[in-house]
């Protein structure tokens, strides 16, 4: 399976939060950064709420949006940890299981590519474990295909026209930074896969696939 928690997602409303509140968090993507003018004490607070409620959407909200302003890895670390520990079910495929360095960046780069023509195919990013490499720990795979990057993941890991580096390496899609480029034309997301692999590599990250 792509996630753990894959078709196990609960939106019901417990511990005060309202089912309302949890679907409209849930529906807004990381990059829309919706907290992005709070100050950090108040996303804190936020965060404490979420986890108190066993709100997974509120609290990966939190946790993205310190991420993105560059929090030290061993509070992003923590506050993973304590996420999982207490609404695995509700957090949203887009939030990471693990920290990752250089995922502001990713985001960044993603975010310069755009397609306004719709079709069937879908741009996506697959983390890479590279600890036995001096550049690691880790690196991205970026790839395209008309099923979605959650059911080529699990192709790849199972050998079903995989690449190499998925099938030995791949830990989950990092579905977030590439959440605008789904349903697209399948000439631009070729076109797009390759640019975005270069740009990601010029940006410094260790990448394969974009062919």
């Amino acid at each position: 399976m792509a996630r753990l928690r894959k078709g196990q997602r609960s939106h019901a409303g417990r511990g005060g939060v309202s089912p309302p509140a949890r679907a409209l968090a849930a529906t807004l993507p990381p990059a829309a950064r919706p907290l992005a003018g709070l100050r950090k004490p108040d996303i804190e607070r936020r965060l404490a709420a979420a986890l108190q409620h066993s709100d997974g959407a509120a609290g990966a909200h939190c946790i993205h949006e310190l991420w993105m302003r560059g929090e030290f890895a061993v509070n992003i670390e923590a506050a993973l940890a304590a996420l999982w520990s207490r609404a695995a079910t509700s957090i949203p495929d887009w939030l990471p299981m693990r920290y990752i360095e250089w995922l502001p960046t990713a985001y960044e780069v993603a975010l310069a590519f755009s397609c306004a023509r719709t079709g069937r195919s879908n741009v996506y990013l697959v983390l890479l474990d590279y600890q036995d490499r001096s550049r690691g720990p880790h690196g991205l795979y970026v790839g395209m295909s008309h099923y979605t990057p959650a059911q080529r993941f699990d192709q790849h890991k199972a050998g079903i026209r995989a690449a190499g580096s998925v099938l030995r390496r791949g830990l989950e899609v990092l579905s977030g930074p590439t959440l605008h480029l789904q349903r697209i034309a399948r000439a631009e997301a070729a076109r797009i896969e390759a640019q975005l692999a270069d740009a990601l590599r010029d940006a410094g990250l260790l990448v394969a696939g974009g062919h």
